[in-house]
């Protein structure tokens, strides 16, 4: 194989690296923006069923995993209204409120975190730090 072979084949790997690069980055930008309206959709549905909530008689009965997933948010969100200028980080909160602190349960509440600070009730005041809005 002489250099020139040797270049050509060299090109070619690159134009073809380079292409897969464009196609992943084009893949990156679709689901980033998928994600970012499924999460605002969430956002809208978790609004429609607090004011469901508020003209729903106190007698509705919820069902259970509704229940539970309400709440954490509102364990959460207790936590900072009773700790208005603390910084936590996940773990912490974790550690705070007695929920397990294995990497999925961190995950989610990390999830929960992200949505309660599109929804303007906590800020992030660095990676994995959060506080309530002032």
């Amino acid at each position: 194989m002489n250099v020139h072979e040797l270049l050509r084949l060299l090109q070619t790997e690159h134009d073809d690296t380079a292409a897969r690069a464009d196609h992943l980055r084009e893949q990156i930008e679709r689901l980033t923006t998928a994600l970012a309206e499924t999460e605002a959709r969430l956002a809208e549905l978790a609004a429609t069923r607090k004011v469901i909530d508020g003209l729903t008689p106190p007698d509705h009965a919820t069902a259970p995993a509704e229940t539970a997933t309400a709440t954490v948010y509102q364990r959460i969100v207790t936590t900072f209204n009773e700790h208005p200028g603390k910084v936590f980080r996940v773990h912490d909160l974790h550690e705070h409120l007695g929920l397990p602190t294995d990497e999925p349960s961190i995950n989610v509440t990390r999830s929960r975190l992200g949505r309660l600070v599109r929804q303007g009730l906590l800020e992030q005041t660095g990676r994995g730090r959060y506080q309530k809005r002032t």
